[in-house]
This record gives structure tokens, C-alpha cells and sequence, in this order.
């Protein structure tokens, strides 16, 4: 980084609210087994550490080797950064009240990694991570099954319209250029259609880290849940994400004045790019395996 580039993220930095000026750090051979894309010198901060709830509020509880709890520990960007495109592009400045945070996280070389592409990125990284490599697999919109397993054995899809069939046409790989290729190949098939088709629908009451919003459409939209925090009332707040269009550096949004957290008390969830979200177009995946 040369020294006016820097410049200008000091002086982003300097005009970011208190909550956004966690430290950074080199990430830790833990950090690098549980999120496999970082580089060991680039540095990051974690999103728990990077966000406390506000005064009054305390994280929901979430088993350990859960979506929810790896979505915590989500790798972020310095403070002050901005939201880039796939080519490099500005879309954000640091500085732009309606984002929080930067997730450290690669937009990939292609417009491909949208919106609804972002949360199947983070949610295959983290089955990948934990070992439940067996367990990723996804369906195209037209509602064919695109299974890493298959992809890894070198099935590769033979698309007819709304036809998809599978046929080994590749070597056998395992490697992670090959799971990037499966991820690009299940972007280019999949989008808030698909994700709003998913069975799983929890209530309001109900709602936790790695929930999303969908709004299935061309365009539709969709966001991701970081993170749910309660008071002793029960009144609950999140931290949301997103990825959007064109490709681009998946994002922590803010909703203002109020920071980073967006309360979840009223009829629809409103955040700052896209209409109101109803509380019946919140979705959740299925339990790996199911």
C-alpha cells in the first residue's frame, strides 16, 4: 500500500463512530484453520470483538460448532475500508453511514458472488471448515442439487434449458481451487429464488445468527443475520450483512445513528439498500444432512 492510500484510511478512520475502531490483527493459526481463505498477513478483527452489544443487551447463546458461532468470529477488514467491486471498483466509501464493516473475504474474479451468493459462500466456508465437507451441497433455481461430493468426484452439470444432468467429465479434486470452481458454478445457478425456496422458516421468536431475509426475484434481494442480541424484555437487535450487485465485497451494514444494530421488534425489518423485509420471508438452512 503506498502512503496516500494509507493516508486517506487513517483519515477514514479517524471520522468513523467509536464502535468501528476495534484493533486489528495478523490472524492467528486458529483463525486461519476456522476461515481457510486468509492470508497470514493481512490483518483483521473479529465481528464479536468488533461489535458489543449495546448497553443492556447480551448475545443470544449458540452451541459452539455452530453457523451462528463461526458467523461470530467472521474475519473483518480495518476500519475505515471500502466496499469494492469484483473489478476493484468503488461502491462504498469507509465513511458511508449505511456501512458498519468490511468482511475480509475475497468477491471472486467474475460478477458472480452477489447478494444470495455471499451467504452460500459463508455457509459452504464453513461446513468446509468444520470438517462437513460430505455435507455441501446446494440447488440451482431451477431446483437440481449441486452436491461438492459430486463436483469433487469430476461430475460436471450438462445444462438444457430447465434440464440439468450430471456426467464425469473431470479428473477427481479436492482442492480448494476446485471448491472455488464448485462455488462459482453454483452462483451462476442459484440466487434469491433458490434461497427463498428453502423449507426451513423460523418465527420471529425464533430468529439467530445465520438466518437470512430473501426476497426472491430478478432483481430480488437478500441478508444475512450476523449476529441477535436480547435485552431482559426480550426485545431483540441484529448485526445484518450482505453481499450485492454488481459482485463485491460482502459488508456489514449500519442502520445509522443507532450504529450497527438493527432492532427486531417491528412488523418488517428494514435495512438500507432494499425494501422492508416481512418477517415471513426470513429462512434458514437446513441442518446439515437434512
Amino acid at each position: 500500500m503506498t502512503w496516500f492510500p494509507l493516508l486517506c484510511l487513517l483519515i477514514g478512520s479517524a471520522l468513523l463512530p467509536a464502535w468501528a475502531n476495534a484493533s486489528s490483527h495478523l490472524p492467528t493459526p486458529e483463525e486461519r484453520a476456522r476461515y481457510p481463505w486468509l492470508s497470514a498477513s493481512v490483518p483483521v478483527r473479529a465481528l464479536e470483538a468488533t461489535f458489543p452489544p449495546p448497553a443492556g443487551y447480551t448475545r443470544l447463546e449458540v452451541a459452539p460448532d455452530t453457523f451462528a458461532a463461526w458467523l461470530r468470529g467472521l474475519p473483518l477488514r480495518p476500519p475505515g475500508t471500502p466496499v469494492q467491486d469484483f473489478q476493484g471498483g468503488g461502491i462504498l466509501a469507509g465513511t458511508d453511514g449505511r456501512l458498519a464493516a468490511v468482511a475480509e473475504l475475497d468477491a471472486g474474479s467474475a460478477d458472480l458472488q452477489q447478494c444470495a451468493d455471499s451467504i452460500l459462500r459463508l455457509h459452504a466456508e464453513w461446513l468446509w471448515a468444520t470438517n462437513q465437507k460430505a455435507r455441501i451441497a446446494y440447488r440451482f433455481t431451477s431446483g437440481h442439487l449441486a452436491s461438492w461430493s459430486a463436483y469433487a468426484a469430476g461430475d460436471r452439470p450438462r445444462i438444457s434449458g430447465a434440464k440439468v444432468t450430471w456426467e464425469r467429465k473431470a479428473p477427481a479434486s479436492s482442492t480448494r481451487a476446485t471448491f472455488r470452481a464448485y462455488l462459482d458454478l453454483v452462483f451462476t445457478y442459484a440466487g434469491t429464488l433458490s434461497l427463498q425456496a428453502e423449507k426451513n422458516r423460523p418465527g420471529r421468536e425464533d430468529v439467530r445468527p445465520g438466518d437470512f431475509f430473501v426476497t426472491g426475484g430478478s432483481p430480488g434481494h437478500t441478508v444475512l443475520v450476523l449476529d441477535v442480541a436480547q435485552d431482559v424484555k426480550g426485545r431483540r437487535i441484529a448485526l445484518i450483512g450482505q453481499g450485492f450487485t454488481p459482485a463485491q465485497d460482502f459488508h456489514v451494514l449500519s442502520s445509522g445513528r443507532q450504529g450497527p444494530w438493527f432492532s427486531l421488534e417491528a412488523p418488517e425489518v428494514a435495512t438500507p439498500f432494499w425494501k422492508p423485509f416481512p418477517w415471513a420471508s426470513l429462512r434458514r438452512f437446513a441442518a446439515p444432512g437434512k
